[in-house]
């Protein structure tokens, strides 16, 4: 094994210089066979965990051949993989992120819990969910001996602000923009409580007007899932006649990412002076719409194409709720 510090004299006094960083120290002796002690401690302490890392390796290697070599690049593929497609679009745009960079070639078994630190230094707060997901998916198929970091030391999740849009908010937005379509698709928004990419995918097969019922299927969920169902009411029938009689009701909307979508989202709120908003808000706002006027829980839930009433709450927790009276409600039995 290659020793990594070997030593040199100055003048009378010997030094050290660490082949790996260039760093040289002094090792404060002119007797040679102390500083050649010095030297060889440096280098056994380094070649300890180099040691145990080489056996660690022969030993995996005997019973899983490609547990060795396997880097997080391939957990990364593994995890983008899953979902429907919207949730890959959203994972593979996350494990872009230059974070990632320092450990994406690295070998499962050789990273550290300093790796991962790292990692989570340099990258936005939705970077501990996805290396947590990169480290359950490397343990759960057996590509991880043991755990780099222990439940317990891993930073705990900042909770993020999430807030509805106001109906003041909607219409400052809406009534100020210039684009038809996009105006448009803000209102279906507001009605819906769509999520944008469902929102964005609507066309004309996605109406029952004999029925009077907006039918869609949350791409998030899959092809298995339940559709979407919503009674056509009023307002947003005033919205759809605004729209295409045929084919999608936003063409150019549809064609936009969802980052796309969502950054001009945000420079239009930020050109109008409205913070804390991002298009997933109206999902929130009617939800809490729903909560507030009394709208049967698994109604909302069904309309929303929430999974389950857990995730449903989350939504809705923000409303504010005025009691009626509880005279009316008498008088209403009478």
């Amino acid at each position: 094994m290659k020793k990594r510090y070997w030593m040199f004299k100055r003048g009378r006094v010997y030094y050290i210089e660490d082949s790996a960083t260039g760093k040289q120290q002094s090792l404060r002796t002119t007797d040679e066979r102390e500083a050649k002690r010095l030297r060889d401690a440096k280098n056994d302490a380094v070649a300890q965990p180099q040691l145990n890392l080489a056996l660690a390796k022969t030993y995996y290697a005997a019973h899983d051949a490609k547990l060795v070599e396997r880097t997080w690049a391939e957990v990364i593929a593994q995890v983008e993989s899953q979902g429907g497609q919207t949730t890959q679009e959203r994972t593979r745009q996350a494990f872009r992120g230059a974070q990632f960079n320092q450990i994406r070639e690295k070998k499962l078994i050789e990273t550290t819990s300093d790796d991962f630190m790292s990692v989570l230094a340099r990258g936005p707060q939705s970077t501990l969910k996805f290396l947590k997901q990169i480290h359950l998916t490397a343990l759960g198929r057996g590509w991880l001996p043991m755990p780099i970091l222990a439940p317990e030391f891993w930073p705990k999740k900042r909770r993020s602000q999430r807030r509805a849009i106001t109906l003041a908010e909607h219409q400052q937005l809406t009534q100020t923009e210039r684009n038809p379509e996009w105006s448009l698709y803000l209102d279906i928004l507001w009605e819906t409580g769509a999520a944008q990419s469902d929102a964005a995918s609507l066309s004309s097969v996605n109406i029952n007007w004999e029925e009077r019922v907006l039918r869609y299927r949350r791409r998030k969920l899959g092809a298995g899932s339940e559709p979407a169902l919503l009674q056509i009411g009023p307002r947003l029938e005033g919205v759809l006649h605004k729209l295409p009689p045929a084919g999608p009701f936003f063409p150019n909307v549809s064609l936009l990412t969802p980052a796309q979508r969502s950054t001009r989202f945000g420079e239009r709120c930020k050109r109008r002076g409205i913070t804390g908003v991002s298009l997933h808000s109206y999902r929130y706002s009617w939800a809490e719409r729903a909560y507030a006027r009394g709208y049967p829980e698994r109604w909302a839930q069904a309309a929303l194409g929430h999974s389950s009433s857990a995730v449903h709450r989350a939504y809705s927790k923000g409303a504010k709720v005025v009691c009626p009276s509880l005279e009316e409600f008498e008088q209403q039995e009478r």
